[in-house]
């Protein structure tokens, strides 16, 4: 069946422009940017009128929970949330049970989303203390990178052992994506947290203990291995106007950074409102940081927009700053809150487009998806301006139910997801039949 979307406005590769796009077989086939209109016989045609076409989202760094914590999440709640937000493609985060640290626990997690991921989707390799061997038996093109555990994790999953950091740099052929937090800092901060406020420390103080200092140190090591070794560095999640002065200074083209959408949004006097539902790690800093975060977009110290997606049981976010599990479920808002940032003047439509499509792809080598361009699989969203809508509970995708941007007005909609050419996304409902493809990397084995 061939889809045909006309009267669109398609934002790519830097323009806006009126075009329409012809898909057959889940892939473009056509980019027609005049006034005629192709021949339409049997075909589906989508009239965008008044809306702006965008490749579909890639998101870089979500934890869908499967398997093992699937009373919070799992690959088919998380997928419908990623698809009811514009996103096309996942990658994976390795901190689940078991961990994604074995062959065996990857290929668990392929299968799993083969059956029930309905979007695209990939599988970060978790790097430990003692598996570097197996990263030669890693197929490149199946796995978008080593994910590292520099900072406090849960598990096996911390590595800052200094010689295992330097094996695991220098034997690692695809990106490696480090969250950079120091644990003797972090550990240092709690333990005056905790003589100072007791046990029930507020959810304010939890930037204090994730401090800025934690996330400098470890980023600052991880760059000095990127620079000794030549390996490519991706870091997630930055949080520090420092760390991205830093970058800048040493301007290594193998090191990228990605912020979180949760980062750029929110800043330590929304703790105040919203208390335990933005305790993420790192922490979400000071309205100083957050704006360098948003500076960055635009001036090139961020590479890539992502959400680490992470959501908990309501219950697990209960409590103060060393009871409340730390994460939050961001996907399903990630859009239309970037795109609310494009109306407050903080970057323009082509540089979300860039940062959330096009840098995802090239960084990490996605074969024929982030843009839009004839013989690429046809990902695609359609957003609609001034077209206000609250967010509520009811709305809500994701299995935990809740969201910090519950209450939030929204002026901006995603209107249709469209997934390999299929809208697995049209006003409002989720097509739950459908399953997306594994990514494809343009790496050789």
């Amino acid at each position: 069946m061939k889809t045909i979307i006309k009267n669109a406005v398609v934002v790519n590769e830097g323009s806006q422009q009126q075009a329409t796009l012809t898909v057959e077989d889940g892939i473009i086939t056509d980019i027609i940017q005049s006034r005629q209109q192709p021949e339409t016989p049997d075909a589906n045609i989508i009239d965008a009128s008044g809306c702006y076409v965008l490749p579909g989202i890639i998101d870089d760094h979500v934890h869908f929970r499967e398997p093992g914590l699937t009373d919070k999440a799992d690959m088919e709640s998380e997928s419908r949330a990623a698809a009811a937000g514009g996103v096309t493609t996942c990658f994976d985060m390795p901190n689940t049970i078991p961990q994604t640290t074995t062959l065996e626990a990857l290929h668990e997690k392929q299968s799993i989303a083969a059956a029930k991921c309905h979007v695209n989707h990939a599988f970060f390799f978790g790097a430990t203390n003692s598996n570097v061997a197996l990263f030669d038996s890693i197929d490149p093109r199946t796995v978008p990178g080593i994910k590292l555990f520099m900072g406090s994790s849960t598990g096996n999953m911390l590595v800052d052992d200094n010689n295992q950091l330097l094996q695991i740099f220098s034997h690692a052929t695809m990106p490696i994506m480090a969250h950079c937090e120091d644990t003797a800092v972090i550990n240092r901060n709690m333990s005056v947290a905790k003589s100072r406020y007791g046990e029930q420390a507020d959810i304010s103080l939890h930037p204090q203990i994730r401090s800025e200092e934690a996330c400098m140190k470890s980023t600052m090591l991880a760059v000095e291995l990127a620079e000794r070794t030549g390996a490519r560095l991706h870091i997630a999640h930055i949080t520090t106007a420092r760390e991205l002065q830093y970058i800048r200074e040493k301007h290594l083209p193998n090191v990228t950074t990605e912020a979180t959408v949760g980062h750029l949004w929110f800043c330590d006097t929304d703790y105040q409102r919203l208390g335990a539902l933005i305790k993420v790690n790192p922490a979400i800093k000071t309205t100083a940081d957050r704006e360098a975060l948003r500076q960055g977009l635009t001036n090139g110290d961020i590479d890539v927009i992502g959400t680490d997606h992470a959501p908990h049981l309501l219950s697990q976010k209960q409590g103060g700053c060393f009871q409340a599990a730390s994460g939050m479920p961001m996907i399903q808002f990630s859009l239309p809150a970037m795109l609310e940032l494009t109306d407050q003047g903080v970057l323009d439509i082509t540089q979300l487009v860039h940062l959330m499509c096009h840098r995802p792809a090239t960084l990490f080598n996605v074969k024929q998806r982030g843009f839009i361009r004839k013989g690429y699989k046809a990902d695609l969203v359609i957003v609609k301006k001034d077209s206000p809508w609250k967010v509520t509970p009811d709305i809500i995708e994701s299995k935990c139910g809740w969201s910090p941007m519950v209450g939030h007005t929204f002026g901006w909609k995603v209107q249709t997801t469209l997934c390999n050419g299929y809208p697995v996304y049209h006003q409002g409902r989720v097509d739950r039949s459908y399953t997306g493809e594994p990514v494809e990397f343009d790496r050789h084995p």
